[in-house]
C-alpha cells in the first residue's frame, strides 16, 4: 500500500517543477511552434516537452503505473495504478498570452481518483487533495461555498469549441443560468474551474466535450472540498463521460435539474 500523503508531496513538487519551465516559455511561441490536433484543439512543443518531464519525474515516483496522458507521449497502462495528466491546461490561454493554465496530475487506483493536483501556475497555486483526506490549497484546508440556491450563485462554465452537437442545448443552458445567477465566467482551463469550484471562488461548474485529463484531478479537489461532482445524467462515474457537473452540496439538485431539462435528458 503507498504512502498517498508522500506520493502527493512529491506530485507537487513535481507540478511545480515542470510549471516553471511553461512559465518561462511564456511569449516565446512563435505561429509554426504551434500545430493544431483537431478543430480549435492546439498543440505546441511547450505541451509535449512539458508532458516529457511529468512521464519521467512520475514514473521514477511509480515505475509500475500506467499512463493516461493529452499529448500521448507514452503508451503504458498500469495494472493498478495509471496517472491521468494533462501537462497544460489551457493551451489557448497561453498560446494568446492569457495568464489562466494549469497542469493537472491524477493518480487513479482501478476507477477511483485517490490523488489529484492542480498547479495553477501564474497564481503559483497548488491545489492538492487526497481522497478522505481533505483539498488543500498552498497547505491550507479548502471548502465549497455554502451558496443555497442558483439565484446567490457565481457558475463557470467551458464553450463548446469543436463539438457543437449539442450547441443549442448548451446556449438554452447557458441562457438560463445568466438570467438565474451572480453570472457565468469562462477562464478556458477546465482544472482551474474545478479548483474553483473547490475553494468557494465559484459555486458551479458545467462543460461537455471533455476528456479525463481535463477533470480526474480537479474532481477529486470538490470532492474532498465537500462538493458533489456528477455527469448531466447525474452518474458519480464521470471520469470517462465527456461531461461534468461540479457544485457545492446546496445548489446541485437545482443546477443538475436544469441541465436535464435543456440537454432533454
Amino acid at each position: 500500500m503507498y504512502d498517498y500523503q508522500l506520493i502527493c508531496s512529491e506530485v507537487c513538487k513535481i507540478a511545480k517543477e515542470t510549471g516553471a519551465y511553461i512559465r518561462a516559455q511564456a511569449g516565446k511561441l512563435t505561429q509554426n511552434q504551434i500545430e493544431e490536433k483537431g478543430l480549435h484543439n492546439f498543440v505546441t512543443y511547450v505541451d509535449k516537452t512539458a508532458e516529457e518531464q511529468l512521464v519521467t519525474a512520475l514514473q521514477k515516483l511509480m515505475p509500475e503505473s500506467g499512463f493516461v496522458v493529452e499529448e500521448n507521449t507514452i503508451s503504458k497502462i498500469g495494472l493498478d495504478y495509471n496517472w491521468v495528466v494533462d501537462p497544460l491546461d489551457g493551451t489557448t490561454n497561453f498560446i494568446h498570452g492569457i495568464p489562466v493554465y494549469c497542469v493537472s496530475i491524477a493518480l487513479m487506483l482501478h476507477s477511483q481518483v485517490v490523488v489529484g493536483v492542480v498547479y495553477e501556475i501564474n497564481r503559483d497555486e497548488c491545489f492538492w487533495a487526497i481522497k478522505g483526506k481533505g483539498a488543500y490549497l498552498n497547505g491550507k484546508p479548502i471548502s465549497v461555498s455554502d451558496s443555497k440556491v442558483v439565484n446567490h450563485s457565481l457558475l463557470a462554465t467551458g464553450f463548446p469549441y469543436y463539438d457543437y452537437s449539442r450547441v443549442q442545448q448548451y446556449v438554452e443552458l447557458f441562457t438560463w443560468c445568466l438570467r438565474n445567477s451572480h453570472g457565468v465566467r469562462r477562464l478556458g482551463s477546465a482544472a482551474a474551474d474545478l479548483a474553483y469550484v473547490a475553494c468557494g471562488r465559484y459555486d458551479g461548474y458545467f462543460e461537455y466535450s471533455l476528456s479525463p485529463w481535463d477533470v480526474a484531478a480537479g474532481s477529486l479537489l470538490v470532492q474532498e472540498a465537500g462538493g458533489v461532482v456528477s455527469d448531466f445524467m447525474g452518474d458519480k462515474n464521470f471520469i470517462n463521460e465527456k461531461e461534468i457537473i461540479a457544485t457545492n452540496p446546496y445548489i446541485y439538485t437545482e443546477l443538475h435539474q436544469q441541465v436535464k431539462q435543456a440537454f432533454k435528458l
